[in-house]
């Protein structure tokens, strides 16, 4: 027996989705607009984590080209079937500032191992949202998904549609199914769906009320696969918006069902943790409830009725989880370390790897823009942390910045960098939000030498020190309140990282960044 801290994957890991292969559990979550895209996580006793690889890594898989923050990559499912794993997901790109690309709806990739390769997608001839996969015990495979429905009775009224896949030909097959508009009448976004077969009986698990503080998580339930679906009477089976918003975990919904190798049943679901009033900058987090079956329905949470903060894993080992390394561990950030992301393409475009730092290029785009910036970021995944780095400027010309980011999306930002003078280095905070660009706080140095940038955030204040190497001094505190997705919109939570730019003009400028630690407070 081990007692399992929740969230199990702090930070911006949302939408998960898990399967089983024997003593192995593979889960993978949404990733939007960074690159590489979609983490597959490996667990043999659903307590400890580590990430194996991502099934979106290659430059030229998707066209993420313009796709503005929060579209991208939906609510992907992963399954195994006949000695392959099967992901499916959807690519949103027709968002706030997205350009005609490639193709964009719902695709389907395969691996023989879930660390990779993973094929080139295959796309589906069917719109909507949040596809998943369920293979019968008679051979057939069905896909379904989320789509707003096509003669509504209310705004935002989804269904949930199935259809019969060749898993040969990889098209979809047969007649089509609408299955459920969700448990509640006026209910928008039905969504996150997912099939299993279970002592016979077919069910059907979805989220709704929208990704947001009223997020429910409902079941339905039918003798064959394309329904008629009863909903359970106890619907949502599991929601926190019953208890307010000063519960320190909202938003519980997009669940995805798996069942342990004694015959426990656990669920993997996102919500958020709020912090410094009604705020959640670490975004929608993936964690983990027990399962029990009474009359026939699942029993999310059973006794408590809510996600805890610890579950009690009976086949998980105490001693393993207490000496196994944290989803987070404080100290150097090495360049090949898994939780570098970047934006749209990947770090290779403008990034190479020194001993325990990196060398970025500078190039003309900046946060603002929808497209691939010097940015390499890590997801926020404490609520208390310090980011720290050590640079050099003595690269980069006029006009031209480099130091560290905090980023929400383009439109809510905030930049801490520096650039070089006149044999001066001007430090500026500056904090776009709505789009419009504010100046929080300069400071001017003549130090030579590497110079020290730190974010440290303490709740919702992100204090941005600067160490030029004879003091240390607080240049401006960012308001954390303003780049949550409360204030900022979207479905994102925060990224920390390295950021350079020369703003638009082109650069054969190169920084050189060193000494990249994340440590949690």
């Amino acid at each position: 027996m081990a007692l399992v801290q929740n969230p199990i994957l702090p930070g911006t890991y949302p939408d998960p989705s898990i399967c089983r292969v024997g003593d192995d559990y593979y889960l993978v979550t949404s990733t939007f607009e960074y690159f590489p895209g979609l983490p597959v996580f490996h667990s043999r006793d659903l307590a400890t984590w580590t990430q194996i690889g991502h099934v979106i890594d290659r430059d030229g898989m998707l066209d993420f080209d313009g796709i503005a923050s929060s579209g991208g990559l939906y609510a992907p499912t992963i399954r195994h079937h006949d000695g392959l794993f099967w992901v499916v997901c959807t690519l949103v790109d027709r968002r706030d500032g997205a350009q005609d690309g490639g193709p964009s709806g719902n695709f389907i990739v395969t691996a023989a191992d879930p660390a990779g390769p993973w094929s080139d997608p295959v796309w589906i001839d069917e719109g909507g949202i949040d596809p998943s996969l369920f293979f019968d015990d008679d051979g057939r495979a069905w896909m379904h998904g989320t789509r707003l429905a096509a003669d509504p009775e209310w705004f935002h009224q989804t269904e949930v549609w199935l259809r019969e896949l060749d898993v040969t030909s990889m098209r979809l097959t047969g007649p089509e199914h609408v299955l459920w508009t969700g448990a509640l009448r006026g209910a928008v976004w039905a969504e996150g769906p997912h099939l299993y077969k279970i002592d016979g009986t077919y069910y059907l698990l979805a989220a709704e009320a929208g990704t947001e503080f009223h997020h429910a998580i409902s079941v339905a339930r039918a003798e064959t696969v394309t329904g008629p679906y009863e909903g359970c009477k106890g619907n949502p089976v599991l929601t926190h918006r019953h208890l307010g918003r000063g519960e320190p975990v909202v938003g519980v919904g997009h669940a995805d069902l798996v069942q342990g190798p004694d015959g426990s049943w656990w669920a993997v679901l996102l919500a958020m943790r709020t912090y410094g009033g009604y705020h959640y900058n670490l975004g929608r987090e993936t964690h983990l409830v027990p399962v029990v079956w009474e009359d026939g329905w699942p029993v999310f949470a059973p006794g408590q009725g809510r996600v805890p903060t610890a579950v009690e894993v009976p086949f998980a080992d105490a001693a393993a989880v207490r000496s196994a390394p944290q989803a987070v561990t404080g100290g150097p950030v090495l360049p090949g370390d898994v939780r570098w992301t970047t934006l749209r393409r990947p770090a290779a475009l403008f990034a190479t790897s020194h001993g325990d730092g990196w060398e970025l290029r500078v190039r003309p785009e900046t946060l603002t823009d929808p497209r691939t910036p010097s940015f390499l970021g890590l997801r926020q995944q404490h609520q208390d942390v310090d980011v720290s780095v050590r640079l050099t400027t003595d690269g980069l010309g006029v006009g031209e910045e480099a130091g560290l980011a905090i980023r929400q999306s383009e439109k809510d930002h905030v930049t801490f960098t520096a650039t070089p003078s006149d044999g001066t280095v001007t430090v500026r905070a500056t904090h776009t939000r709505g789009g419009v660009a504010h100046v929080l706080g300069e400071v001017t140095t003549t130090a030579r030498g590497p110079l020290g940038l730190a974010i440290e955030a303490r709740g919702q204040d992100y204090t941005l020190v600067l160490d030029d190497g004879t003091r240390r001094r607080i240049v401006a505190v960012a308001d954390g309140r303003t780049l949550d997705t409360v204030a900022a919109g979207g479905f994102l939570g925060l990224w920390m990282g390295l950021y350079a730019t020369s703003n638009g003009t082109p650069s054969a400028a190169t920084v050189s960044f060193e000494r990249v630690e994340y440590v949690p407070q």
